[in-house]
């Protein structure tokens, strides 16, 4: 019997729990497959620890998609979710609405919530979520620095910033997991650490003051001159334009990207534009030279060239695998 999918406002909407759902054994996972009359993916679920769960989802909805859904949690949990592919939407009962974007990591925190995850039809996405509790947060950071985010009962934004050049490349390894079997949740486990370790950090700093000679309005500055460096990495400001578009000039601005991001703004676009190639090679049937221009380059050999030195491994073996 498939499960029940409506038709409502042009969208068609079925609820998560209707969602057919399965044990695989030999992955030691739960896997939750889109019906095929709404289109194609699923999501596998990992119970890596008791209080920390790995969601991989991907998903091509034939039609705009609404999945329903209600969370009530004894404890808050925080969801850290990455946008690998495409772009998604939840929108809660209480009209908040939270966008997860390509390239983005979006880390949102509830008690308890119910709403709707928005997906566009013939629109593939693929999010890597990860799932912990108050429980875990205390262990690693301590009761005192955790305490300050769990103060709402409904989904709440608490960051929504590129992903680290770190959390890519882990993000890399888990979607290319080749590992044997019995090793598998061990080596998941390990890349997801690595990626919360990257992707929380900031949230745990202490805001009102920076060693030596910047403040929290240096690294706002920072933070801004980065992400209008990566929503235009294909055709980039100078460094000049950049600046003065971030409210600073040229010398402090590399300062500023040395001391916060241990990289030069053109040496952090770089690696970008590298994990952003490495992707749509793994990802996509796209050719080498489409690539190397969807990501800014004019030329495929200098491209090739780039790709080869910073992977170690040239472009067209990615893509073959693929």
């Amino acid at each position: 019997m498939k499960p029940a999918a409506h038709l409502t406002h042009s969208r068609f909407s079925i609820n998560s729990g209707d969602l057919p759902t399965q044990f695989h054994q030999q992955r030691n996972c739960l896997e939750q497959s889109l019906p095929s009359q709404l289109g194609n993916g699923q999501s596998t679920i990992f119970q890596l620890d008791q209080d920390l769960s790995f969601i991989d989802t991907q998903y091509t909805p034939a039609n705009d998609l609404t999945i329903l859904s209600k969370m009530d949690n004894q404890e808050p949990r925080i969801v850290v979710t990455l946008g690998l592919k495409g772009n998604s939407c939840f929108l809660g009962d209480m009209k908040n609405e939270v966008i997860f974007k390509e390239g983005f990591t979006t880390i949102t925190i509830f008690n308890s919530s119910s709403g709707e995850r928005q997906y566009d039809a013939q629109q593939s996405i693929r999010q890597l979520r990860l799932s912990i509790g108050k429980q875990w947060l205390d262990k690693y950071f301590g009761e005192n620095k955790s305490a300050h985010l769990f103060k709402t009962n409904n989904a709440k934004v608490i960051s929504h910033k590129p992903i680290s050049t770190q959390g890519i490349m882990s993000a890399q390894q888990l979607t290319n997991c080749n590992i044997a079997e019995a090793l598998r949740l061990v080596y998941m486990h390990g890349q997801v650490m690595t990626i919360l370790a990257a992707e929380l950090a900031h949230l745990f700093e202490d805001n009102n003051q920076y060693p030596g000679q910047y403040n929290q309005r240096d690294k706002e500055v920072a933070e801004l001159a980065r992400t209008i460096l990566l929503d235009e990495f294909k055709n980039p400001p100078s460094v000049a334009e950049l600046s003065k578009r971030a409210g600073t000039n040229q010398f402090k601005l590399k300062k500023l990207f040395h001391y916060f991001f241990k990289n030069t703004p053109y040496g952090l676009l770089f690696e970008h534009r590298m994990n952003h190639a490495y992707q749509l090679l793994e990802s996509t049937h796209y050719q080498v030279a489409v690539v190397a221009d969807l990501v800014g380059y004019n030329h495929a050999s200098n491209f090739t060239t780039a790709f080869t030195t910073h992977f170690g491994i040239p472009p067209k073996i990615v893509a073959k695998q693929n």
